[in-house]
């Protein structure tokens, strides 16, 4: 009869260790998924950060060549 509470004893070990296992696996899954979607919104705003520092150069452009033709204006006047 010694050997009973021993095996529950056990079982109830097991019992915990897998539910700790259990919970592993699940927060592991949370964390790829959540990885994945943290990767994906990291390159959409590498994306949009770069096309807005192409819009930026463009305006820079823009404004620079407005400011030459006033300057030249200017010179003519």
């Amino acid at each position: 009869m010694d050997k009973q509470p021993d095996k529950t004893a056990s079982h109830q070990a097991f019992d915990i260790l897998e539910e700790q296992i259990v919970s592993l696996i699940e927060t592991c899954a949370y964390l790829k998924e959540e990885n994945r979607l943290l990767r994906a919104q990291q390159e959409r705003l590498q994306e949009e950060r770069a096309a807005l520092m192409e819009k930026n150069q463009t305006a820079r452009s823009r404004v620079g060549a407005i400011i030459t033709r006033l300057k030249s204006l200017e010179a003519n006047t």
